[in-house]
């Protein structure tokens, strides 16, 4: 993954899961990579990783099921209704 100078590593993270999100490679309900896996996938550190994922997890991409792992958040039903 190649970084823009202007961008903090963690949000180009972040940009990189919503790019694989919007093309489909991660689907909703689907599990998505963890820390470890992603660190290496992205060539980042672990920590970094996770801050991503933790911001994910703030704004709804994703959730996080104990003992399971992180997944896609499926669209509300408010968005679906307005389309």
């Amino acid at each position: 993954m190649d970084f823009n100078p202007d961008e903090l590593r963690w949000q180009a993270v972040v940009n990189e899961i919503r790019r694989r999100i919007a093309e489909g490679e991660y689907r909703p309900g689907m599990p998505v990579p963890g820390e470890p896996r992603l660190a290496v996938e992205l060539g980042v550190s672990k920590g970094t990783a996770r801050r991503a994922l933790n911001a994910l997890l703030a704004d709804g991409t994703l959730y996080s099921v104990l003992g399971k792992g992180t997944f896609v958040s499926r669209p509300s039903d408010a968005t679906a209704s307005e389309s």
